[in-house]
Formats: structure tokens, sequence, C-alpha cells
């Protein structure tokens, strides 16, 4: 045990670490950049990531009405959802649920890589989705994040 020092990082250090992303969505794919923003929100591109500790960015997508979905996903894919009434199911295909409400689309995509306990609500509580280029945090100067391309994917430390 001589040599190695292991140091956890307290929540208030990750809390004053946190930087805000601008994400432009125009033409990526749903799948694919749902997983970047995830690993945005979790704080997995720093060096200093723990999992138990909530030390990830802010993200703010903008243009999620001009997301893609491959194949043909966008008419056979369903979104299901129950009202809690017998016989309330409720089922509706990507394409119309995309004309209709684009930034949740989005947003249930990011949910689904989520950790499901406290720490992913406060995760996805930092996730901000807009459906035009127009969006109200612009004072805090968010960075535009470089996305991954196909076949490459984000290492630690933010560089590609």
């Amino acid at each position: 045990m001589h040599g190695f020092q292991t140091s956890i990082q307290s929540v208030e250090q990750a809390r004053k670490s946190r930087q805000w992303f601008l994400v432009d969505a125009r033409g990526q794919v749903l799948g694919r950049l749902a997983t970047q923003i995830a690993t945005l929100l979790m704080g997995k591109h720093k060096p200093q990531y723990t999992p138990s500790i909530d030390a990830g960015d802010f993200v703010v997508v903008i243009h999620a009405s001009k997301i893609r979905l491959t194949g043909k996903k966008l008419q056979s894919k369903k979104y299901i959802h129950h009202t809690g009434y017998l016989g309330h199911l409720k089922q509706e295909s990507y394409e119309s649920f995309l004309r209709r409400k684009p930034e949740e689309v989005l947003r249930k995509a990011v949910w689904g890589m989520l950790p499901k306990n406290r720490l992913g609500r406060q995760m996805w509580k930092r996730l901000k989705v807009y459906s035009g280029e127009t969006h109200p945090h612009r004072a805090q100067k968010p960075a535009p994040f470089p996305l991954a391309s196909p076949g490459e994917e984000i290492k630690r430390g933010g560089e590609k």
C-alpha cells in the first residue's frame, strides 16, 4: 500500500467545476447523441469521475426538432405510455411524437441512459432541450461541445 494515494473529490469541488455546454442536435442520430449527452451529465468525461458524486456539467441542446432516427424507426418505433386508467394504454409513432414534442423525444432517450436514483434525477435536471435555436441560457456562456463523429468516442478530459 505504499506509493498510491487515493483521493475522492468533494461535492463542493464538483459543483464549483461545472461547465455549460451547447450541443447542436441538427442532423444527429438520436441514440448516439443521447449517449454523448448522458456522458456529459454524469461527468464521465472528466478525469476525476466518481460514480457516487454528481460532478457532471450543464448541457443545453438546440435544434432538437431536427434530430433523426436511422432506418424505419421513425414510422415503426412507438412511444407508449399508460394514463393510469384501465385499458388506457396510449401509443404514438415517433414521427408524430417528434412533430408534437421534439424536446421530449431527446429527454426520454437521455433519461434511459442515466442512473435511476436520486443522483440520476439531479443529473437530468441539468439537461436543457430546445427545439429551435434560441435559448434563455446565454448569460451562462455555454461552450460549443464538439460531438464525436460515428466510430469515434469521447475520451476523458474532454478531448476527442
